[in-house]
């Protein structure tokens, strides 16, 4: 393929990404619209630039005509976890998905690489619809939980560095902080049902906060300027170390007060 092609090439691969981020993100949106747990923390994704697709090909002796048949991961999709278990979830959910065809899939988790590296790939086929008609491209997702992603994030930039010829030294650091990090992992495991619960309850105390504010704001406009600044005073004591219930007190009173003052 000629080097002028390059940016038709990558085309569907870029409306592919695009395309997969927005519904990634809306199962995300939907457990939360459901007030419940989302093991999808967030979503990135990105396609390869034409010189780091250039040189796997290079590495791997694809040839250019092949690129799109044998190179996996031009597009490129990361899901971030909270905890392990979560990782199996979301491969559960995508497995069910019919908008795109896995092809197969890589378990580093479980069968972790010798650089301490740990993530879940799916490798998969995507139908993108282009102005031309249908392509179907290749796709790779990586599911890996927070603490993973920022090791692998350090070791592609030391790998980067020393082009693949990282010292000794540094591996033996390096496998040393993967394994650390994936006992964080586990710890987190154990203690999971409390960090939700203490997630829920920032989650509904700012609703709460937020609902009292725009409340106020209410109470300006119908010109109950000190009637706001009461409740504010009220609110700026509490919003810190205040229970949901004296939060939802003051939001009862500012809503009482509300309709009282519309009659």
């Amino acid at each position: 393929m000629a080097i002028y092609d390059w940016k038709s090439f990558l085309m569907p691969y870029e409306q592919a990404v695009d395309e997969l981020k927005v519904k990634i993100r809306s199962i995300r949106k939907e457990y939360r619209r459901k007030n419940e747990y989302s093991p999808i923390e967030f979503v990135t994704g990105r396609v390869k630039d034409i010189s780091s697709l250039l040189e796997k090909a290079n590495k791997f002796e694809i040839p250019l005509d092949r690129v799109q048949y044998e190179m996996e991961d031009i597009a490129g999709i990361r899901i971030m976890c909270q905890f392990v278990d979560d990782i199996d979830k979301v491969v559960e959910l995508l497995r069910a998905r019919r908008d795109m065809q896995i092809l197969y899939e890589k378990d580093y988790i479980r069968s972790v690489k010798t650089s301490g590296y740990r993530s879940y790939h799916l490798i998969i086929k995507y139908p993108v619809n282009m102005a031309s008609g249908q392509r179907d491209i290749l796709a790779e997702f990586q599911i890996r939980t927070l603490a993973m992603n920022f090791w692998a994030t350090i070791e592609h930039s030391l790998n980067y560095k020393y082009k693949q010829q990282m010292p000794g030294d540094i591996k033996i650091k390096l496998k040393k902080a993967a394994d650390t990090a994936f006992e964080l992992d586990e710890q987190m495991l154990e203690i999971k049902d409390e960090i939700k619960d203490a997630q829920k309850l920032f989650e509904v105390k700012s609703d709460i906060v937020s609902n009292i504010m725009n409340s106020i704001l209410t109470l300006i406009s119908l010109g109950k300027s000190a009637e706001a600044s009461r409740y504010e005073v009220s609110l700026n004591k509490l919003i810190e170390d205040g229970g949901i219930w004296e939060l939802t007190s003051i939001l009862e009173s500012i809503n009482h007060d509300i309709d009282r003052y519309r009659e």
